[in-house]
């Protein structure tokens, strides 16, 4: 890495602003110690199905480390591995074979191993953990890591390399105030992130409760006042079924650059439930010769993307990769519940083709399991809820994901 000198962030805080410029040190100097994960293979370690925890590279993620699935290792033979391989507060864990980059601070005291693929470092007494890691993470958004990256069929940045990583540090003080301020924006995120999870492991508890299970005529969680059994429909029954077209795109006189043009939904475009605009407009030309349908539809990808559904708030046009329902005595949107339940067994439909499809007469025949109209409307209008909240989680944690990329570029060199 090549030497900077314009050392001083764009962002600082008020305290530092007619302080020293940071400098350039390696990593190894700002270390007590750092030593390689558990060789598993090397050591013959042998799992069991309880005792203490081998924590992998795939267990960092930026900032974070998750126990999930994580494997044991026998209690009696834990002795063996102090302190070499046991992280404590403060610590820094680095995946640096295999997966290349991710990066964490241990901050709770918590017995643990670290596997093969991590590399643990421990800061000295004059270097924030915090800080350092923040600089590793921008590092690897930087995508430095992979050019300094070894090997063949396992790719891995050995641990003299790391050492030699040139990383730009103010004075203890404010690498600690930069620190801590981070680690309250990941806890933020942190927060949001299980908030996001939560709700969205509601949807598919609900999902499971408040639909038939295969074979049966009445969900097992249901509205008061509703006792009629469910009858199994085909999506014909439903409403009228209608494939998508693209109006010819040599002839650019069925486009515009206009914002304001005419909706043209692909799959691409379908990054929501509720769907409004996309990428590419019509022409008033254009939509003339385009497959429209109504507000309230209900958009259901049918070749190649599988279950990339919507139901539309304005008029749209929309391409052959989609069939669409315009609803007739049924609610849109316990129908894209109902599809968004059972996208396993319509996507079994498309078979083994080199392109995955689903055509417009089997797309028809394809049955759901369906209540009366009322019913439907007081599903609908509750998954509606639901997802509205999940939407609302994701763009709260999207922006302080964002806020945090960019303090990231400017309060560090």
């Amino acid at each position: 890495m090549s030497e900077q000198t314009n050392l001083v962030p764009k962002r600082r805080f008020k305290e530092f602003q007619n302080t020293d410029a940071w400098e350039q040190r390696k990593l190894g100097d700002l270390l007590e110690n750092a030593y390689q994960g558990i060789n598993t293979a090397g050591d013959k370690v042998e799992y069991s199905e309880s005792g203490v925890k081998i924590l992998q590279s795939k267990h960092i993620t930026s900032g974070n480390i998750t126990f999930d699935d994580a494997r044991y290792l026998d209690r009696d033979r834990y002795s063996e591995y102090l302190p070499k391989y046991v992280p404590n507060v403060d610590d820094i864990l680095f995946a640096n074979i295999g997966t290349i980059g991710p990066s964490a601070v241990v901050t709770e005291v918590k017995e643990f191993l670290i596997a093969w693929n991590i590399l643990k470092m421990t800061p000295k007494k004059e270097s924030n953990a915090k800080f350092i890691q923040l600089q590793l993470q921008r590092l690897n958004i930087k995508r430095y890591f992979e050019s300094v990256t070894t090997g063949n069929a396992t790719k891995f940045v050995n641990k003299d390399e790391m050492l030699r990583t040139q990383i730009i540090v103010p004075e203890k003080k404010e690498q600690s105030k930069i620190g801590e301020f981070f680690a309250n924006l990941d806890n933020l995120i942190t927060l949001h992130q299980r908030k996001l999870e939560k709700a969205k492991a509601l949807k598919l508890a609900y999902l499971s409760e408040m639909f038939p299970a295969e074979g049966e005529r009445e969900p097992k969680r249901r509205f008061a006042g509703f006792t009629q059994p469910w009858e199994q429909r085909a999506l014909r029954q439903l409403g009228k079924v209608y494939t998508g077209n693209t109006p010819p795109t040599s002839d650019k006189d069925n486009w515009t650059d206009d914002e304001n043009g005419h909706v043209w939904i692909t799959p691409t475009d379908i990054n929501s439930l509720v769907m409004f605009d996309s990428e590419r407009h019509l022409s008033d030309r254009g939509w003339s010769k385009a497959r429209i349908i109504p507000e309230k539809s209900v958009l259901i990808t049918s070749i190649a993307s599988i279950g990339k559904n919507a139901i539309n708030t304005v008029p749209v046009a929309f391409n052959q990769q989609i069939n669409a329902i315009v609803p007739e005595k049924n609610d849109a949107y316990f129908i894209l519940t109902a599809m968004e339940k059972e996208t396993p067994r319509f996507a079994s439909l498309a078979g083994q083709t080199a392109t995955v499809m689903i055509n417009k007469t089997e797309f028809e025949k394809f049955t759901l399991a369906v209540p009366i109209f009322d019913e439907q409307k007081k599903i609908g209008g509750f998954f509606k809820e639901l997802d509205h909240l999940i939407t609302l989680h994701q763009r709260k944690l999207e922006k302080l994901q964002n806020l945090k990329k960019a303090y990231l570029n400017e309060m560090f060199v």
